[in-house]
């Protein structure tokens, strides 16, 4: 019955003060309420940024050939490097670390787009010499048909996989494999459809393309044993980065560049890109946490502020108590109860709500593709609950103390 009273007097407390309890719990309502969607919101960020990479490597490497800028062992500066076949073996042989590798080709040069015609109708369209092995790369879902194999390669077949808007495009909902293309005056048999796992303009690049063996492509295009760029990836227990330095020494020494020529060679490594984005998104993790805890923080100090200014107001109440026998720890606890129920009921309203609006936004933003969803896990949600509690008896703390400090005799003659 005496807990029951306690906890009934405080209510009578904040009742009785509900303007100045109600601004002051505002504060902790805001700050968890802010918390929740920062942590949501650049959660979703996170996702988004994620996806967008369509589930391709992130130990995948890629290089081309430049123009030479320092002389090296007799040879002008200024000198094109070329790859051929010879390299990609080079580089199967000699990098242990290797998983998958993919030379491609493209017909008409870097983004070059050619007349294709399927269907009757014709349209403008990337056409890429590649290995079964690029799926495995950038990964892509088959809507219909399959992708490239190695008999394709082997017999040097005329097959090609087309992307989706090239489908849409020429053959419009009508299934198109086993239907001929027409590239460039060759004949091909369409044996299957892809759809991206990118997003934005890369997504738009991919479904725009077709894709034929490499070995085809040579043959078919009089190109030799040209390769027009090298994509490959590191093995799971080893690094993107370590194995496109062994991959440069390799190119180097076969094409006479000079060991400090970095621009002799072009490359992206997704492993740095990987790299850099999850620093960006540790970066944020933090900056939600500390503007977040600094939030709370600034509604705790509220609370705090407000307590002693109870105490004040309560001196001769609090005197008269300890002068009928309340101890110390009594009036402690008195206080203790005051600051959990304000931090607590604010902080617990807070929390609902974040989590609400964050459902509600993830509803609403479930068939966008620039934005994933707004969402907090459990392990944060549990851990904003517990530090709010921690805080309300750190707030709770410095007016606790100065109540039980109060005398009664001093109590009652300042009344």
């Amino acid at each position: 019955m005496r807990a029951l009273d306690g906890w009934i007097e405080v209510w009578e407390v904040v009742r009785t003060h509900r303007v100045r309890s109600l601004l002051t719990m505002g504060g902790v309502f805001w700050g968890m309420l802010m918390l929740l969607l920062m942590a949501g919101f650049g959660r979703g960020l996170e996702q988004s940024v994620s996806s967008s990479l369509g589930g391709r490597g992130t130990n995948a490497v890629f290089m081309w050939g430049r123009h030479t800028s320092l002389p090296y062992k007799g040879n002008k500066p200024g000198r094109p490097v070329d790859f051929n076949n010879s390299d990609v073996q080079a580089l199967q042989t000699q990098l242990g670390a290797l998983e998958y590798m993919a030379p491609r080709n493209q017909l008409g040069g870097w983004r070059s787009r050619n007349e294709v015609v399927g269907n009757s109708n014709s349209g403008s369209f990337q056409v890429m010499g590649d290995v079964p092995e690029f799926s495995r790369i950038q990964p892509m879902r088959m809507r219909q048909g399959r992708f490239l194999n190695p008999l394709d390669m082997e017999q040097e077949r005329k097959v090609a996989v087309i992307g989706a808007q090239v489908a849409a495009e020429l053959w419009g909902r009508r299934d198109p494999t086993g239907e001929p293309l027409r590239i460039n005056g060759v004949w091909f048999v369409v044996v299957g459809v892809l759809e991206s796992r990118l997003s934005g303009d890369q997504s738009e690049r991919a479904e725009s393309t077709i894709h034929i063996p490499f070995t085809t492509f040579q043959r078919t295009f009089n190109v030799g044993d040209e390769v027009g760029w090298l994509t490959f990836t590191a093995a799971a227990d080893a690094s993107a980065l370590e194995l496109e330095q062994q991959a440069r020494a390799i190119l180097a020494a076969r094409h006479g560049i000079h060991p400090d020529d970095e621009p002799a060679l072009g490359s992206h490594n997704s492993e740095a890109e990987w790299r850099q984005l999850q620093a960006t998104f540790k970066g944020i993790r933090a900056f939600v946490v500390v503007v977040g805890a600094f939030t709370l923080l600034s509604g705790v100090i509220g609370v705090s502020n407000i307590l002693l200014v109870t105490v004040r107001e309560r001196t001769a109440e609090i005197g008269l108590r300890r002068a009928l026998g309340a101890t110390a720890r009594e009036v402690v606890g008195m206080i203790l109860r005051e600051a959990m129920v304000m931090v607590g009921v604010a902080g617990y309203a807070g929390l609902v709500v974040g989590v609400g609006l964050l459902e509600l936004l993830r509803r609403l933003l479930a068939d966008s593709e620039s934005f994933g969803d707004p969402q907090v896990g459990l392990p944060l949600v549990a851990s904003a609950g517990l530090s709010l509690l921690f805080a309300g008896a750190i707030a709770a703390f410095l007016p606790a103390r100065r109540a039980a400090a109060i005398s009664p005799v001093e109590a009652l003659r300042s009344e």
